[in-house]
């Protein structure tokens, strides 16, 4: 099989779909990988890199999309990109297609393959794909929360740690998933008086088990929420619906309950947000103020870290890509019950069920 790595173009994101050691392990099975020249670059990966293990260099996306039997991209296609998709052609990348209409009905248009790395799933529900990148992410939020919490960026000029003789910030954590946990460990480690809701009580005994003492667990209801606003400093959304758009647990009128120069950081932002008053941003102007509470809203957060995260991603998915590539999608996906659960869209047709009742298409 041909395997075409793309340079990702959407705003500050520096990952790629593959590093050098990966495009080794494809060659070293007997497939080709071809990359567009510079795309390694940002993860510190140079053309010469790839070239050394085998890979060969293309000059453009265009030429990219032309020569690829299998497209194995960070992140979903562009619109400038559509038209460079070929009939039959499987992509294979984060899609989060609950989050746009118009990246589905464009994509259903191509009659490509698209498996979404976000919903591929083992048996005990977890998302081998989605893994890496959340534990990214939910580590970066509190780094970045921390960060705009200073006065000069418009935050409460609070430090999330304290000092002796101060309290420290109050951080409320809503989910208790790959993201929370990362982001509760960071923010605990910080020093941080520390909130993480879930309504899985399972997942919060174990939480309360395994976290520090200055992290506290809350079966998350709208009251819950509601009773934590006016005196917490960071709030981190890190609600994850498999293959959904997220709940708004947090709403414009609330708002008005917290101090200004709260930080809220939305982390699941890419499935539409779980706060009311997000709009997507980017790592050039990450932030906006809405009646005094500042949003950090980056729709690609481990595009910042790429170098980390192009890694942690290429050692997640390079199995399944090594699956696809010698058994091609259809034999890969009925053999792998979790690959099949990424299958989304097929020559046109729409195989999710969630997505198309969401869509009504």
């Amino acid at each position: 099989m041909k395997i075409a790595v793309p340079k990702e173009i959407k705003n500050q994101e520096f990952r790629v779909g593959l590093t050098p050691a990966g495009a080794q392990s494809l060659i070293n099975a007997g497939h080709s990988v071809y990359v567009e020249s510079a795309a390694g670059l940002g993860s510190g990966f140079s053309d010469e890199a790839y070239t050394q293990v085998g890979a060969t260099i293309l000059p453009s996306a265009a030429a990219i999309y032309e020569m690829g039997d299998m497209i194995v991209k960070v992140k979903e296609p562009l619109a400038v990109e559509y038209p460079l998709i070929k009939a039959g052609q499987i992509l294979f990348t984060y899609f989060h297609f609950a989050a746009s209409r118009e990246l589905t009905e464009a994509m259903i248009k191509t009659k490509a393959i698209c498996i979404a790395y976000e919903t591929v799933e083992l048996t005990d529900r977890s998302l081998p794909l989605l893994t890496p990148m959340s534990e990214v992410a939910g580590r970066m939020a509190i780094q970045v929360g921390a960060y705009f919490l200073g006065k000069p960026q418009g935050g409460k000029g609070k430090m999330l740690g304290g000092v002796p003789g101060v309290k420290p910030a109050n951080v409320l954590i809503l989910g208790g998933g790959v993201v929370g946990t990362q982001a509760a460990k960071m923010a605990a480690g910080l020093g941080a008086h520390v909130t993480i809701m879930d309504t899985n009580l399972a997942r919060l005994r174990y939480l309360s088990d395994v976290m520090p003492a200055n992290v506290a667990t809350q079966y998350s209801t709208e009251l819950a929420i509601q009773e934590h606003l006016p005196q917490v400093d960071l709030v981190i959304g890190a609600v994850l619906l498999h293959g959904a758009k997220a709940p708004h647990l947090i709403k414009r009128k609330d708002l008005a309950n917290m101090q200004p120069g709260t930080v809220l950081v939305d982390v699941a932002v890419d499935q539409g947000g779980c706060i009311e008053t997000c709009q997507p941003t980017t790592h050039e102007n990450p932030v906006y103020v809405v009646d005094g509470i500042q949003h950090y809203c980056v729709a690609n957060m481990p595009g910042a870290v790429p170098q980390t995260s192009t890694q942690a991603l290429t050692q997640a998915t390079l199995p399944y890509a090594l699956l696809l590539a010698n058994h091609g999608w259809e034999n890969a996906c009925k053999s792998n019950e979790a690959l099949n659960k990424g299958l989304t869209i097929i020559e046109g047709k729409l195989v999710d069920n969630g997505l198309a009742a969401l869509f009504n298409l």
